[in-house]
C-alpha cells in the first residue's frame, strides 16, 4: 500500500464533506499561493526557448557527424519542459487571461511539439474533474492498458496478451507515447469546430514541416531517422515517467457509491513524490500531484509551499495523504498494473 501520513477515515456525512475543502482554500488564499508568478514563468519560458534554439544550432553544426545523436536526448528533455509549460498554460497557472494562456499553450503544444492543445486540454480537464473515475476519467478508460479487473476480463486476442504483461510492457510502451500524442492530435482535428481547426491545424502542420526540414537539411537521411527515433522515444519515456506516479495504483471511486467531495476526490486518488530540486525539475512540479489537483490554477513554484498546509489539513481530518519516493512510486504503479492482469495469467 502507498506510504501515507494519515489513516483513511470513513466518509463523513455529505454536509461535512462539502465543507472539508473550504477552510483549506481560505488558508491557501490568505497565504497568497494562488497569485500568479509571471516573472518566474517569464524566465522559465525564455530559458527553455534559448535552450531549444541552442540545440537546433548544435544540430546544424554537428549534422554531418554521428555525434549529433548526442543531442537527441537533450532535445527530448527540453521538449518535455515545453510540454510542462503547455500544461501549466492550460490550467491558467501562467496568466488569468484566457486568450494569452491559449496562445502560450498553442505555441508550446501545437507549434513546438506537434501536440494539439485543444484536444489535450479538454481531455486533461475531464481527468481533473473526476480522477481515476472509471466512467468519467479518460485516463483510466480501457485502451492499450487497463486499470481494473473488470476491464481486464473483457480483453481478447492481442489486447488480452498486452493486459497479462502490461506491468512489464509499460515503460517500453511509453517509448511510443510521443508519436501517439501527435497522431491523436491530428485525428482530433475532425471533431473540432471550423474556427478551432483553422487555428490548430496550420500550427500542427508547421511543426511537422519544420521538424522534417530541420533534420533533412542538417544531416544525412539515415542519421536523421535515427535522431528522430531516439528523440521521439525518449520524449515519450520522459512524459510517461512524469505522469505514471500520479494516480496509478491509487483509490478508484466506486461509480455507484457515495460521492466524494472535492478534497477527498482529489487527495485520495493522487500520489505525491518526495524529492528535492532535481525531482521538481524532472517531473515538472507534477510530483506535488495532490496540491496540483486541489488547486489546478496554482503556479508551479507555489505547489511545494502549499504542501505543508495541505498535509496538515488532511492529517487533521484523518484523510490519507499518499507520498513516497520516486522509485517506490513506480513500483506501486507497476504493482497495480501487474495485479490487474493477474487473473489472465492463471487461466
Amino acid at each position: 500500500m502507498p506510504e501515507t501520513s494519515a489513516a483513511l477515515a470513513e466518509p463523513p456525512p455529505r454536509a461535512a464533506v462539502a465543507s472539508e475543502f473550504a477552510p483549506l482554500l481560505r488558508t491557501v488564499k490568505d497565504a497568497g499561493l494562488l497569485g500568479r508568478r509571471q516573472g518566474w514563468y517569464g524566465l522559465t519560458i525564455a530559458g527553455n526557448a534559448l535552450a531549444l534554439a541552442g540545440v537546433v544550432t548544435g544540430v546544424y553544426m554537428l549534422g554531418e557527424s554521428w555525434w549529433v545523436l548526442l543531442l537527441a536526448p537533450v532535445f527530448a528533455v527540453l521538449c518535455a519542459r515545453t510540454a510542462f509549460i503547455g500544461h501549466d498554460a492550460g490550467h491558467f497557472q501562467i496568466t488569468n487571461n484566457r486568450s494569452t494562456g491559449r496562445v502560450i499553450g498553442l505555441v508550446h503544444g501545437n507549434l513546438l511539439l506537434g501536440l494539439g492543445y485543444g484536444w489535450w486540454n479538454d481531455k486533461h480537464n475531464r481527468h481533473h474533474a473526476n480522477p481515476n473515475h472509471i466512467d468519467k476519467d479518460p485516463d483510466v478508460k480501457a485502451d492499450v492498458l487497463v486499470w481494473t479487473s473488470g476491464q481486464a476480463t473483457d480483453r481478447s486476442g492481442l489486447k488480452r496478451w498486452l493486459t497479462r504483461n502490461q506491468a512489464w510492457l509499460f515503460f517500453p510502451l511509453t517509448l511510443l507515447e510521443g508519436v501517439a500524442l501527435k497522431v491523436h492530435s491530428l485525428q482530433n482535428l475532425r471533431t473540432q469546430s471550423l474556427r478551432e481547426r483553422l487555428v490548430e491545424a496550420p500550427l500542427l502542420i508547421a511543426h511537422l514541416v519544420a521538424y522534417v526540414t530541420l533534420l533533412l537539411t542538417s544531416m544525412p537521411l539515415g542519421t536523421a531517422l535515427v535522431f528522430a527515433a531516439i528523440h521521439q522515444a525518449l520524449f515519450g519515456l520522459h512524459l510517461g515517467m512524469a505522469f505514471a506516479p500520479n494516480h496509478k495504483g491509487m483509490e478508484m471511486p466506486d461509480p455507484d457509491g457515495e460521492g466524494w467531495g472535492h478534497l477527498r476526490r482529489q487527495v485520495l486518488t493522487s500520489r505525491n513524490v518526495r524529492g528535492g530540486t532535481l525531482t521538481d525539475w524532472f517531473l515538472g512540479g507534477l510530483n506535488y500531484q495532490i496540491e496540483h489537483h486541489l488547486f489546478p490554477s496554482m503556479p508551479r513554484p507555489n505547489l511545494k509551499l502549499a504542501q505543508p498546509l495541505v498535509r496538515a489539513h488532511c492529517q487533521e481530518l484523518g484523510i490519507s495523504y499518499a507520498e513516497t519516493g520516486l522509485v517506490e512510486s513506480y513500483r506501486q504503479a507497476l504493482r497495480h498494473m501487474y495485479e490487474v492482469g493477474e487473473p489472465l495469467r492463471v487461466e
